[in-house]
């Protein structure tokens, strides 16, 4: 089997294609490194199961010329902008790099005849719900952020292309995940923070924002573990039961930092930033009832994560 792996240098996708490899595949990564990085996928130079690929996804022309040139079995969509504080100042940035990569994926799939498809969807299209536990049938997905739009929107191409064209694909929502090769976020920021400057922590809102922190390794698991699925869509939720707060995550880096006693200091609100969803909530009763839970909690997840990234 040979995989193609759209965002393959990012931070998730460059461990994806660490174990799609593990699992004796061929793998194509594709990247522009527009947030993925040379050094992710470094030690797989000389490797003679992996090509590399410097090509923007949204490039229509570009990106059909690997198709027919590789002919991939499976398709893994990574590809995205994660960084939601970015695309709050400049919408572009998703419409090119979230939504327009998905769809030059699909219509290059369309014309290649490749039938299996993953996609990298997330929490973000529910959107606000108060902290309620929300399924995969919810019917009110109202995305606050451009991000969470794009992503809703890349779910119903694929709907479309999915029945369409008979397609095998599967999809997860999963929330802010975690750990080695980490490039943005709550714990990249605080790390940053604090080794410019030790004498204070500063957080954006209340510090009260709560939210699941999944580790990469037990999402990758969980992609490989449910690669392959009937003609149709497959929806699950993906993430951990339990959750951690912005305060309790300043916490944990400060102590693993040897920090412990610096005063913290909230910019107020109950958000982070404008598009933030404060506290949310899954349903995960239909991936745990599939055989699948993740092997860390929230805390666990972060606390591995800082050791990692310290």
């Amino acid at each position: 089997m040979k995989a193609l792996v759209a965002g393959g240098a990012g931070f998730i996708g460059s461990h994806l294609v660490d174990a799609l490899l593990a699992e004796g595949y061929e793998v194509v990564c594709v990247d522009n490194f527009f947030i993925g990085t040379r050094e992710n996928i470094r030690h797989l130079e000389g490797e003679p199961r992996f090509t590399f690929y410097e090509q923007d996804l949204s490039d229509f022309d570009g990106t059909l010329a690997i198709f027919e040139r590789e002919r991939p079995d499976h398709v893994f969509h990574m590809a995205a902008n994660s960084d939601i504080q970015a695309s709050a100042e400049d919408p572009l940035i998703e419409y090119k790099n979230t939504y327009s990569t998905t769809f030059v994926l699909l219509e290059c799939m369309r014309r290649t005849g490749v039938k299996k498809l993953f996609f990298a969807s997330t929490s973000a299209v529910y959107g606000e719900q108060m902290g309620a536990e929300v399924g995969e049938e919810a019917v009110a997905l109202k995305p606050i952020s451009y991000y969470g739009g794009a992503k809703l929107g890349s779910e119903g191409i694929i709907s479309a292309f999915t029945y369409m064209n008979d397609l095998q694909t599967l999809v997860f929502r999963f929330p802010n995940v975690i750990g080695p090769r980490l490039t943005h976020g709550v714990i990249f920021d605080f790390v940053k923070r604090l080794k410019a400057d030790p004498s204070h922590l500063r957080i954006l809102g209340d510090g009260r924002q709560s939210k699941p922190y999944i580790y990469v390794m037990d999402l990758v698991e969980a992609i490989v573990r449910f690669r392959e699925v009937p003609v149709g869509v497959t929806l699950y939720n993906v993430g951990v039961e339990s959750q951690t707060s912005v305060t309790r995550i300043g916490e944990i880096v400060c102590e693993k930092m040897g920090l412990g006693g610096i005063p913290f200091e909230y910019t107020g609100g109950r958000g982070g930033w404008k598009g933030d969803v404060p506290v949310f909530a899954y349903d995960l009763s239909r991936i745990h009832t599939a055989g699948w839970t993740a092997k860390m909690t929230s805390d666990e997840a972060v606390a591995r994560t800082v050791e990692q990234v310290v």
